[in-house]
């Protein structure tokens, strides 16, 4: 981003000065003043040649009086031009043009841009939903046009952000992690590349966030201490680590950047709340083994261990032409009570419609919180034209009834449009 904004400077400063010195240094009124002595020393000739043409004879008396006549004329009238190109005045009029173009050329580029360009594309906002405006194609053959472009040109930062995110999407984390340490090298001031970086890490190392993950989201946050999606993980990393503390400090601090009535922030405070729960069993004298226990839940008998939920969801034949097929589905259990954190989740697009899913622990995004630790839950889907997993208005969701893990055959219909 920094990168990109430094090139944009430096282009305008050019485009300044090869309008605005010229103007200053009056360059047009030089090449006037020029234009004009030519034009005299031309006429004094054309007078000469005709004194000489009578002396010869070849003019009568009366053609070289009125010729010469005519030509006199012309030779005041570009002697007064001349004069008052030439006389100094008191300052140069192109002086004060230069001085506007200088000042509304940068105005006017910006304000084109904010219409025409994507100030976001590089944002830490657009970073933290795990989504780019820039346009990303899907599927195999968006990839394959990407992996083109970027074996083309391997330093250009838009392809690469755009072929990491498409790996992501595909679930090919390895080859994602290739691509954002690429990136890395290309632009390594940029704390929400890394923050990316160490998401897809985690997701390629079995989703967790230990070892170099948290080394990722440690430079991520010492280059940008409010990095959302930084804050995000570094929370997720303290509470998989048992670090409640640390997962504590950075979530409040993440808490304070988000809006208070959005659901992003209710979705910190039910991770605040869990972390809080999970401290007080440490301050009430319960660790260790309480600690372990929280951290890997007994199951119960009845769910027998690791339960799945598998089921089908649909599409609603009403709500087809409000979607694309590249749009983002998620699928995702939540407890039925209790913190609203997803349990397990599930992305793919709406082309994948309908869907067969299977959700288990493995898809669970911290340890302490899989589906086995809950006697109810509740599947819901949705999709997301941002790519977020949090809903936003004009996203399309549908939910099941509360329900038990090792429940099989769950139906969900997506046919509801959230305001």
């Amino acid at each position: 981003m920094t990168l990109f904004w430094i090139i944009c400077a430096a282009l305008i400063v050019i485009a300044i000065l090869f309008l605005a010195v010229p103007l200053w240094r009056g360059t047009a009124k030089n090449n006037d003043v020029a234009r004009d002595a030519a034009n005299l020393e031309i006429l004094r000739d054309q007078i000469n040649e005709m004194d000489v043409d009578l002396q010869n004879g070849l003019l009568t008396p009366e053609l070289h009086e009125q010729g010469k006549r005519e030509l006199q004329s012309r030779v005041l009238e570009e002697v007064s031009g001349a004069s008052s190109v030439v006389t100094p005045s008191p300052s140069n009029p192109y002086k004060r043009l230069a001085i506007v173009l200088s000042i509304l050329l940068p105005i006017m580029a910006l304000g084109v841009y904010t219409q025409v360009g994507n100030m976001n594309a590089f944002s830490d906002r657009v970073a933290h939903g795990g989504t780019s405006d820039i346009g990303a194609p899907h599927g195999e053959a968006g990839i394959a046009t990407l992996e083109e472009k970027v074996d083309a040109n391997p330093e250009d930062g838009e392809s690469l952000v755009m072929l990491a995110r498409a790996y992501m999407d595909a679930n090919r984390y390895s080859e994602s992690v290739q691509m954002f340490e690429k990136l890395t090298k290309l632009v390594p001031d940029e704390a929400w590349v890394w923050a990316d970086y160490a998401d897809a890490q985690a997701m390629a190392q079995g989703q967790t966030l230990k070892g170099k993950p948290t080394e990722l989201i440690n430079k991520a946050l010492a280059l940008d201490p409010d990095s959302m999606k930084g804050l995000a993980l570094a929370g997720s990393a303290g509470m998989e680590r048992g670090d409640f503390a640390a997962a504590i400090k950075h979530w409040e601090r993440l808490r304070s950047l988000l809006p208070a009535d959005s659901e992003d922030g209710k979705m910190i405070d039910s991770g605040l709340a869990e972390a809080r729960q999970l401290m007080s069993h440490i301050k009430g004298g319960k660790a260790p083994m309480a600690l372990e226990e929280i951290n890997n839940p007994a199951p119960s008998a009845a769910m027998g261990g690791t339960e799945r939920i598998t089921g089908t969801v649909t599409l609603s034949p009403a709500l087809k032409g409000k979607v694309s097929p590249d749009d983002t589905v998620f699928v995702l259990a939540r407890a039925a009570e209790g913190p609203k954190m997803p349990l397990a989740i599930l992305r793919k697009q709406v082309r994948d419609l309908p869907l067969t899913f299977e959700l288990d622990d493995s898809m669970a995004m911290q340890p302490q919180m899989k589906l086995s630790a809950f006697d109810k839950v509740i599947v819901v889907s949705r999709i997301s034209k941002s790519g977020m997993a949090m809903p936003e208005a004009g996203d399309i969701q549908g939910m099941s009834q509360p329900l038990r893990p090792g429940t099989k055959g769950v139906n969900v219909k997506l046919d509801q449009v959230v305001n």
